[in-house]
């Protein structure tokens, strides 16, 4: 999909003028359309509305869609798919998108249909706010068609069902299907409050259509009863005043629990063939080879009365599709008249595998796919390593981002899909490396800097989660932490002081909140709400003083002190480093917590991996200060404990974050080749099992997560040499290590050009070639064993 740039000045009524500034000349505005919805109807929960234009092809181009919506939206152009958005947006603004159509358009009439869900429901992916549609077609600067002026006619569609269960606690609504369904409903529409408008800036994203690479089994399904314990999500039993959705009561059908009553009764191999039969009571079961994330679709041909039901996973569990297990609704259905249709889901969903249950009826199926949604950009860079095996858990990590970086930073795109601080920090470097740029970064960010506050959150808190709506007041005070982290990192690889500056509000309003928490030793005690460290034990050691929480906040310190030049913050970080080290260390290894008894402060017994790391990476220890334990940390710990059960009183770490921290700081002790080793133990299981990169080092949860994707910096920086890329400086430095591979090459975009860098090994020599833009300063470490030579050719090793 081609898209256009328009230079036309934002429409900034009612926006500060630090946001008029913020947003850029480069937003588009509309010419002639407002926001519009159906009468009465704006904060009416899960609304399906059709936008239809037809026109005549314009004799002069090119033509384009400009749109702006809440919740969802996605377009057809002559009945074919063109697009989804909009990019998200914090409160109180609105992304714009613009697509140029001229491709899809046709000789003669041509038509345009907008289909917008209106979802006001809280959830941690979309806002909860009114519903709108904003659009126009223009062509050469003429306006063919505009809601709110003329040209656009508006139905409610009946055939998506209402009153449907939520699909998580973290997303809206699940989706139900009755087609053809009761006829749509004429609406009249009605202009509804301005909205301050935005650029998108973000890539718009791939829709590439992926189809099963296997069919994995078919059989026949027997319903039974259901089982003695009935699994019902919290999203399902917890609707109320701080969760929207529909009471389980007022449901049209609840796909979640008459699944559970059905259960396999044969299991047979399966032709890879279309079309295929599903008479009442059978199934299939499709593969597409790897994790994908996106649209689900089909060709469906009914020959009576059907219910399809469309279950998915990112895993077989014990052979089968198990739709429940990472407590979502992992279900579309449709219930079908006689036809044929040609069906996709609107919402994004995450699979593997795809299971295809006919309860009722008889159907053929002609066609099945995924249509992706997926950063574009992603593919930009590369790697290759004469060990395949390193390769493969490349591409794994490239797959994970590319599906969790269309316009935030997520930590997942299936259960939550939603922009979560600190995997943010792991994905933004990743963005950086395969991209080469920092769009999607910048407007994350900058969701968390428009809105004035944060309702049903304490003064001076920020989101664990945005855009979002947080209604039962949780937040995570350590992922406010690392969004200061992060601002950091993102001022030195974007130079955009003007949303650093801009934020520096936020930023020491939230250190005033943490000051609050101070006790007379400097650190803090009792921090509220939910205090997270790792999926660890180390999350039942949060009170009342956390030791990895106050080395994260000494690292906070520090960085807002380098940000905004204060040095007196600085300082206050050694102080608390200082108290750290005096009431943590027992002398072999970091203590997670104290708890305060008769008024004194008591540290306890508990110990967790994930605190020594910490330690190391907010520098309340060094190799050289804690030299003992540093030899226990990369000696004794590490994949292999598992096996080995070393030091069993001391908690081990998890996949987020410990073991990503762990491979930090073996690179910074330059510890290259146990990188190597630990990344087969840590990553290769998992890039083998589903292609991505998992939430935990178990498939107990999301088997893509954002953060995970973290492995490609560690390939490109410590297995490349790729060590250190500034692109605002010009500058890079190569760092060549002893590693047993025989050569590798790769390469990563920058907005100056590729930098691309190749090394092969050739007896006591080490050959190397680097592509740098002009002007690039370069500096090389050699820590290889071997003499530096020019490669002398560019092919391939």
């Amino acid at each position: 999909m081609k898209t256009i740039t328009t230079l036309l000045v934002l429409l900034a009524a009612g926006l500060p003028l630090t946001q008029r500034a913020l947003a850029g000349a480069s937003a588009p505005a509309f010419q002639a359309a407002r926001p519009v919805w159906p009468e009465g109807k704006e904060t009416e929960r899960n609304v399906l509305v059709e936008f239809r234009a037809e026109f005549d092809k314009p004799a002069a181009g090119p033509v384009a869609l400009r749109v702006a919506a809440s919740s969802l939206y996605r377009f057809f152009v002559n009945g074919r798919f063109a697009g989804h958005g909009p990019a998200r947006a914090g409160h109180g603004f609105y992304r714009v998108d613009e697509w140029e159509i001229t491709p899809q358009l046709q000789a003669g009439r041509n038509h345009v249909v907008i289909e917008v869900a209106g979802y006001n429901a809280n959830s941690f992916y979309l806002l909860d706010q009114p519903s709108f549609l904003q659009a126009e077609i223009i062509a050469a600067g003429k306006i063919i068609a505009a809601t709110g002026a003329e040209g656009f006619n508006a139905r409610i569609r009946r055939d998506r069902v209402q009153k449907v269960q939520r699909y998580s606690f973290q997303r809206p609504f699940s989706e139900v299907w009755r087609l053809p369904g009761p006829p749509a409903e004429a609406a009249r529409c009605v202009a509804v409050a301005a909205k301050p408008l935005a650029p998108r800036r973000v890539p718009y994203p791939t829709f590439d259509v992926r189809r099963p690479v296997a069919h994995t089994a078919g059989g026949e399904v027997a319903k039974g009863d259901l089982p003695q314990k009935v699994w019902k999500d919290r999203s399902l039993t917890g609707i109320g005043p701080q969760l929207a959705g529909f009471p389980e009561a007022e449901l049209a059908t609840i796909p979640s629990i008459e699944l559970q009553a059905v259960k396999n009764a044969s299991s047979r191999p399966a032709a890879a063939a279309m079309p295929f039969p599903l008479k009442a009571n059978s199934y299939r079961t499709l593969d597409f080879g790897v994790n994908l994330s996106g649209f689900i679709g089909a060709k469906i041909t009914a020959h009576e009365k059907t219910r399809l039901f469309a279950t998915f996973d990112e895993i077989l569990t014990e052979g089968d599709v198990d739709f429940k297990r990472l407590s979502c609704v992992n279900v579309v259905l449709y219930e079908l008249e006689p036809g044929a249709y040609a069906v996709e889901s609107f919402e994004p969903y995450t699979l593997r595998y795809l299971k295809l249950i006919v309860l009722e009826g008889d159907c053929d199926v002609s066609d099945c796919y995924l249509r992706e949604l997926v950063n574009p950009d992603a593919a930009r860079a590369t790697f290759a390593a004469s060990d395949q095996r390193f390769n493969r858990i490349f591409e794994a990590a490239r797959e994970t981002f590319r599906q969790n970086a269309t316009d935030v930073f997520m930590d997942c795109p299936s259960r939550e899909r939603a922009g979560w601080l600190c995997d943010s920090f792991f994905t933004a470097r990743v963005a950086a490396d395969l991209c080469g740029d920092t769009s999607v970064e910048k407007n994350f960010l900058e969701n968390f800097q428009r809105p004035e506050k944060f309702e049903h959150l304490p003064d001076g808190m920020i989101p664990m989660c945005y855009p979002s709506d947080h209604y039962n007041g949780q937040f995570i005070p350590n992922w406010a932490m690392w969004f200061v982290l992060e601002l950091e990192e993102y001022a030195a690889r974007s130079g955009d002081r003007q949303l650093v500056d801009a934020l520096r509000p936020r930023v020491l309003k939230l250190l005033d909140f943490f000051k609050q928490f101070e006790n007379s030793d400097g650190l803090l005690e009792k921090l509220p709400s939910w205090v997270f460290v790792e999926w660890s034990k180390a999350n039942s050691f949060v009170q009342d003083v956390n030791y990895p929480s106050n080395m994260l906040y000494s690292g906070v310190l520090d960085a807002a002190g380098r940000l905004y030049r204060l040095p007196e913050l600085e300082a206050k970080a050694e102080g608390v480093r200082q108290a750290v080290r005096r009431q943590s260390f027992d002398g072999e290894f970091f203590v997670d917590n104290a708890v305060r008894k008769d008024g004194k402060l008591q540290v306890t017994a508990n110990r967790t991996e994930v605190c020594q790391y910490f330690a190391f990476f907010f520098d309340a220890a060094t190799p050289e200060s804690h030299a003992r334990l540093w030899k226990t940390l990369v000696t004794d710990f590490g994949p292999q404990r598992k096996r080995t059960n070393a030091f069993p009183e001391v908690h081990p770490a998890n996949a987020f974050i410990g073991n990503q921290l762990r491979f930090e700081l073996l690179s910074r002790d330059g510890r290259n080749q146990q990188i190597l080793d630990e990344a087969i133990g840590y990553w290769l299981y998992m890039a083998e099992r589903t292609g991505t990169l998992w939430e935990f080092d178990a498939p107990h949860a999301s088997c893509n997560h954002g953060f995970a994707s973290h492995a490609a910096r560690v390939l490109i920086r410590d297995v490349l040499g790729l060590w250190r890329v500034d692109t605002i400086g010009k500058s890079l430095e190569l760092r060549f290590a002893r590693l047993e591979l025989d050569w590798c090459k790769g390469s990563i975009p920058t907005p100056d050009g590729p930098i691309a860098v190749q090394w092969k090994k050739a007896g006591d020599q080490f050959a190397y070639r680097l592509d740098a833009p002009s002007g690039y300063r370069v500096a090389v470490q050699n820590h290889t064993g071997k003499t530096l030579v020019p490669l002398g050719s560019a092919s391939a090793p």
